[in-house]
């Protein structure tokens, strides 16, 4: 059991500016997309912190675990990490879904959610291969293992 909380420890345990970088491109990412939800009307939070707290706290974390792996098993990964968020601000009403929405019209509102989680899985390969680009632009570096 300690070496996979060791484990847990030393990708957690990144450079400062790294974490930096991914906490900004997370933040802005989230704002965007709650932006767009709530325009498009599909879903939106409920409280715009909530994005300090799904897309920083929440999702950071999980991406830097998952930082390194290939894509297909950060998607997976992401996929329970994301069904698990989705299934949890729908069911406590911390998210709103809008009703009648365009996700629902096309999927059916029963696949709502599932169409959610695997849309926004997506966001652990794809983050971690653009916050490695933009952190490598930033900072000039070539980062030592892999993140997309």
């Amino acid at each position: 059991m300690s070496t996979v909380w060791e484990s847990i420890q030393t990708k957690l345990n990144v450079d400062k500016k790294l974490l930096l970088t991914y906490c900004l491109v997370y933040f802005i990412w989230g704002m965007i997309m709650d932006w767009f939800g709530a325009q498009v009307e599909i879903a939106r939070f409920t409280y715009w912190w909530q994005v300090i707290t799904c897309y920083i706290l929440y999702m950071v974390p999980i991406s830097l675990l998952l930082r390194g792996l290939p894509f297909h098993a950060q998607y997976a990964y992401g996929l329970i990490a994301m069904g698990l968020l989705e299934f949890g601000g729908y069911a406590f009403e911390t998210s709103y879904a809008y009703p009648n929405n365009i996700l629902d019209r096309f999927f059916n509102v029963r696949n709502f959610s599932l169409g959610m989680a695997l849309f926004f899985a997506l966001y652990f390969p794809l983050g971690n291969w653009g916050v490695g680009k933009i952190h490598n632009f930033l900072f000039n570096t070539k980062q030592r293992e892999s993140v997309g």
